[in-house]
């Protein structure tokens, strides 16, 4: 596909805000307070958070649909503020598909390409392959209603890959799909986006879904950036306990500092000691918050920290545990469970995890 290997663009945001007016109180409030981004050209970036974030406002503000109230947005280093939706070189596949019910296929994805004004044997070049590179092949006289869910959605995005965007922006394109559905469409985007090399900005505030996709997660809290970071530091170290809870589940133990060198840190907790990786902020004698994700922790008759089991639930690929340590519930999923000991309700055990999978707060 040559002809849509044109060079991916940056985009910056430097200080942006976005305030509204909340209709229950006639109060100002900011949507979105003074971020700051640098999405490298290429790049597959996920704003993901609760619902009220601000992701969505600041995906329409780099659309063109929302305007800033303060801050500069550039696009390839050219400033876009002023700049209405279609003299920007972006393209957005929506929520609802936004398909025209009235026309097949092929003049759906064609769209865009007429309002430009492309000659027709390029519109006709174009659109094929881009209906290829979707599996749409063969499809191209079918209207809109007699498609599946999924096959809408990749009619949506091949309508705005055909016009050759320099990026591309999603609003929550799956959450009207079928969980397998899903999880097979977002496999097929983050394919396509990887082949043809384009920058993509994706909106969800499904976890799983930002993890599997993103180069990098922009993590959003009431309007602001919590963490940034690739799946993998955001999911092991977290910088905030609402970080932590957000990226998949996770258990916090509070303890003691009671040790601290370059290559390692002690907490104390109730009787017992355990090390976790060096945190050169910690002090000694000041509390400590450990988070530990449930696959992280092991359950056996030794080990760190004693337990008793809350709740044992065999669950095909994992044993589901709850056990109570001191005063805190901690969930384990013991991964694999044939051929380990299976603890009961009411028996008393350890608990062990290695230094590098516990992270302190």
């Amino acid at each position: 596909m040559s002809s849509m290997m044109k060079e991916p663009k940056g985009v910056k945001l430097e200080n942006i805000s976005k305030i509204y007016k909340d209709p229950k109180t006639g109060k100002d409030f900011y949507a979105v307070n003074n971020v700051s981004l640098d999405i490298a050209p290429g790049s597959f970036i996920t704003l993901l958070g609760p619902s009220g974030c601000g992701k969505t406002t600041t995906l329409r503000m780099i659309a063109g649909f929302e305007s800033p109230d303060a801050g500069e947005i550039y696009l390839g280093g050219e400033a876009i503020n002023q700049l209405p939706p279609n003299k920007r070189d972006t393209a957005m596949v929506f929520q609802s598909y936004a398909l025209f019910p009235h026309y097949n296929v092929f003049d759906n994805v064609a769209y865009g390409l007429k309002l430009r004004k492309v000659p027709k044997d390029e519109i006709h070049e174009r659109v094929t392959k881009i209906l290829e590179l979707v599996e749409l092949s063969g499809m191209e006289s079918r209207m809109t209603n007699q498609l599946s869910g999924g096959q809408q959605q990749r009619v949506a995005l091949a309508r705005a890959l055909v016009v050759e965007p320099g990026v591309l922006l999603f609003d929550e394109p799956l959450s009207n799909l079928d969980a397998k559905l899903r999880v097979q469409m977002r496999t097929e985007i983050r394919r396509i986006q990887q082949k043809l090399g384009i920058t993509a900005i994706y909106v969800t505030h499904d976890q799983s879904e930002a993890m599997s996709i993103s180069d990098q997660i922009i993590l959003m809290k009431s309007g602001v950036i919590a963490q940034m970071g690739t799946p993998m530091d955001i999911y092991y170290h977290p910088n905030s306990e609402f970080v932590a809870d957000f990226i998949g589940e996770c258990n916090f133990i509070k303890g003691t500092v009671s040790a601290n060198t370059a290559d390692a840190t002690e907490v104390q907790i109730g009787d017992s000691k355990v090390t976790v990786m060096s945190d050169k902020d910690a002090v000694i004698g000041e509390e400590a918050e450990i988070v530990l994700r449930p696959e992280a922790i092991t359950l056996a008759d030794t080990g760190m920290l004693p337990c008793t089991v809350e709740l044992s639930c065999f669950m095909g690929s994992y044993q589901n545990y709850h056990v109570r340590v001191g005063d805190t519930l901690v969930k384990i999923a013991d991964n694999c469970p044939v051929n380990k000991k299976i603890f009961n309700v009411g028996d008393k055990a350890f608990i062990s995890f290695d230094k590098f999978c516990a992270h302190i707060l």
